[in-house]
């Protein structure tokens, strides 16, 4: 069992980044965390593996949780075996059987005898059989260092498992390990996932929002269900308050302007009447604090309703706020881009490809490259951008403008702001106040304009990169989608899934995700 009680983290900077948050997760549950992005998830994932400390409230684990992370840059200089928890126990079996049969061995070893065999099986079970246990996992792809810590749940067979983006970098074959494990697992788990693939697999999800945990009874389609019902609710709140409060405006400004035609007037009689001046001042004394009586009741009723109308707003998404409006290529369809004639590319005199390539990209078409990991996709993409060119066969490429957007979103530049790197782009030359109108509806308030790109997470990077590509004063003829949504979550992902639904060109993605790749209507495939 899981119990939070009022848990508050504060980030070093004494930011709040949530607080009082509570719920009940019982034995063999199946919870999938979601929420807007920087909300919290993978902290909250991580104060409950026990890496973070809240800063106030109470944990209690049934049992001591397995943590599957998203990142795992800090483990590089780790052997395999350290980073599953097993260096000591290995180097103590291994002592043992050199004959270095010490006291200090045998505790290390726990007598877990079977730690090497189980290890081994756990490792072939996730497509990793050819690695060693003394190999650093800096020599590790990102694929094969997820399937490392997947592994470790077969080694230790916890009771409590937390999965932050368990599927990414994964290969379709990789991807069907996880969700089996997924559906037939007894283990209690937590899973944050941008994969709604895998989040329909579980039927129980938990939203971290800004007023604490929600909580819904199904799977991942029908909380989006319920999320959109409660969106048109809220939208049509966000009407009648905005309706009420333009009425309200109106009642003061009538109200105002009928009080000042009284006082107007019942100055003139008392001026006619020859009222003393010192009985003049009292009355308009009286009148001023009618006035400002009147005043104050409809501020008050006014502040209210904008009041009431600014939490509505806080509600909803910010996906709705957004309008993407790429110009569309001005290539004619069907003119030929590509053309692949028998191609194959060599490592060591090693061709890659079993059969070489052959294949015709026209204009306004959308292809996807799919292949397990190390099939050579990323070489093909090399190809087709001309970064490499083909041992062998002949590719050939018309002349146009190509928009590369990888994983990384490496077309950002570290050392440029916010602004700067939208003004990078700024080949329209469009003045100032477009720009930042621009930076504004890609969600960056002015006080983001200023922030270094090298802080921005995946999703902030990739919003920026679609914002920059909106002020180009050219359209591009060709977007490369590399393994884009590896870093997103489910609210940047449906950014950029909005994108490119919207964008007439010619497209080419590599992506292992099967909904992404449905969403974008992808009509051809290059399978390696």
């Amino acid at each position: 069992m899981i119990n939070l009680q009022d848990i508050t983290y504060i980030h070093f900077n004494r930011d709040v980044l949530f607080s009082d948050i509570s719920f009940t997760i019982n034995q063999h549950d199946k919870i999938s965390l979601v929420g807007n992005n920087g909300i919290g998830k993978s902290t909250l994932l991580r104060i409950l593996a026990g890496d973070l400390l809240p800063e106030t409230g109470q944990l209690i684990l049934g049992a001591l949780p397995y943590y599957v992370p998203q990142h795992f840059g800090q483990f590089d200089g780790d052997t395999v075996a350290k980073a599953l928890c097993i260096a000591d126990k290995i180097q103590a079996l291994e002592a043992i059987l050199r004959g270095e049969t010490t006291e200090d061995n045998f505790n290390r070893l726990d007598e877990d005898w079977t730690i090497e065999e189980r290890t081994k099986e756990a490792l072939d079970f996730w497509l990793l059989n050819g690695i060693d246990l003394h190999q650093k996992m800096e020599t590790l792809s990102g694929g094969q260092k997820t399937r490392v810590f997947l592994a470790g749940i077969r080694i230790h067979q916890p009771k409590i498992v937390l999965l932050d983006e368990p599927s990414n970098h994964l290969d379709a074959q990789s991807r069907a390990l996880v969700y089996n494990y997924i559906e037939t697992t007894r283990d209690t788990l937590i899973v944050v996932s941008h994969d709604r693939i895998l989040l329909n697999k579980i039927n129980k999800v938990f939203e971290l929002t800004k007023r604490g945990m929600v909580v819904y009874g199904g799977n991942y389609d029908f909380y989006a269900v319920q999320k959109q019902r409660e969106l048109e609710a809220v939208s049509h709140d966000v009407a009648s308050k905005e309706k009420a409060l333009r009425k309200v405006k109106a009642v003061e400004r009538a109200s105002m302007e009928r009080q000042q035609k009284l006082d107007a007037r019942g100055k003139k009689k008392q001026e006619k009447a020859g009222i003393s001046t010192i009985m003049m001042k009292t009355l308009k004394n009286k009148a001023e604090k009618s006035t400002s009586k009147i005043k104050g009741v409809h501020t008050d009723k006014r502040e209210t309703i904008s009041q009431e109308l600014r939490v509505l707003r806080e509600e909803l998404p910010e996906l709705a706020a957004m309008k993407i409006d790429f110009k569309h290529s001005d290539l004619h369809y069907g003119k030929v881009l590509i053309r692949a004639t028998a191609i194959n590319f060599a490592y060591a005199s090693q061709e890659l490809w079993k059969l070489p390539l052959s294949f015709l990209v026209n204009s306004g078409e959308r292809w996807a490259i799919r292949g397990v990991n190390a099939s050579g996709k990323s070489t093909l993409i090399k190809l087709i951008l001309g970064t490499l060119i083909p041992t062998t066969g002949v590719l050939t490429k018309s002349l146009i403008h190509t928009i590369y957007i990888d994983q990384d979103y490496s077309l950002i530049r570290a050392e440029l702001s916010v602004y700067e790197q939208a003004q990078l782009f700024n080949t329209g030359l469009w003045p100032e106040h477009q720009v930042n109108m621009r930076l504004n509806r890609f969600l960056f308030a002015a006080e983001d304009w200023g922030k270094s790109c090298a802080v921005l997470s995946g999703g902030e990077k990739m919003r920026l990169l679609l914002c920059a590509i909106t002020l180009s004063g050219k359209s591009p003829d060709l977007i490369v989608l590399d393994e884009p949504t590896n870093n997103l979550d489910i609210q940047n992902l449906e950014i950029l899934t909005q994108a490119i639904e919207d964008y007439r060109g010619t497209l080419i993605v590599v992506s292992h995700d099967s909904f992404f790749l449905n969403q974008l209507q992808i009509e051809h495939f290059i399978d390696l």
